[in-house]
């Protein structure tokens, strides 16, 4: 998926960050739009329909936290939180929530642009890596790379990008043990500064979701490894 042409919604209280990453955006070949709080945040993304929101977790009448909530008992619109350094335990709940990534403040727009661009494009990344051209089933488990649709038992999971790209690698691959190391070049390329916390709150997140549906098997953790997908039969987690 190329970032060329994609709309970008820029959610910040602070004009001047609004200001700069709309520009640095802007050069990198993407529209963009803007809110100031979290109410008006809501209101663009009915109105401009974006295809992913740089969302900061501090502001006025509605925190990003409770966007990010709505948004996601909406769909699956991508997210990028944009925190200050002492916000980490937001940051972690915010993952929890179903955002796909986060940049700390004070941060270079060079930065967010990649980060912006490598979510946007990280489908077709995870299409290619994990070999995926058609559904991939595993027991109860069935993923429709064409559709981006994730069930079990044929009940649909609403599950965000990165968390169905992220079952995709583990899926097509059934008998390897990821490192979050291996995950993180996979999805984003070697080099992409992404931590172990973010990866285990996405791994986390997805068994959440299936576990409510009897899925609890649905990723095994190797202690001191990393993660590779379950049994997906149902019944407790390995």
């Amino acid at each position: 998926m190329n970032a060329m042409g994609h709309k970008i919604l820029i959610v910040d209280d602070d004009p001047h960050i609004r200001e700069v990453l709309s520009f640095a955006l802007g050069k990198a070949g993407m529209e963009t739009s803007e809110a100031g709080d979290g109410e008006a945040a809501l209101a663009a993304v009915g109105r401009a329909r974006p295809d992913l929101v740089v969302l900061d977790i501090n502001m006025p009448r509605m925190d990003g936290l409770e966007v990010c909530r709505r948004l996601r008992a909406e769909g699956d619109l991508p997210i990028l939180f944009l925190s200050s350094r002492d916000d980490e335990i937001d940051r972690v709940v915010g993952l929890e929530l179903g955002a796909d990534d986060y940049v700390v403040k004070p941060f270079s727009p060079r930065e967010v642009v990649a980060r912006v661009g490598a979510i946007l494009k990280r489908g077709g990344r995870a299409l290619s890596e994990a070999g995926a051209k058609g559904p991939v089933v595993q027991n109860r488990l069935r993923l429709d790379p064409e559709a981006w649709e994730a069930r079990w038992d044929g009940a649909e999971v609403p599950v965000t990008v990165t968390e169905f790209q992220m079952l995709l690698l583990l899926a097509s691959l059934p008998s390897k043990v990821f490192t979050r190391d291996a995950i993180i070049d996979r999805l984003h390329g070697p080099g992409f500064a992404i931590t172990d916390r973010t990866i285990d709150s996405h791994i986390r997140n997805l068994r959440h979701k299936f576990a409510a549906l009897g899925g609890a098997d649905l990723i095994e953790t190797r202690p001191g490894v990393g993660y590779r997908i379950g049994r997906c039969q149902g019944g407790p987690a390995a």
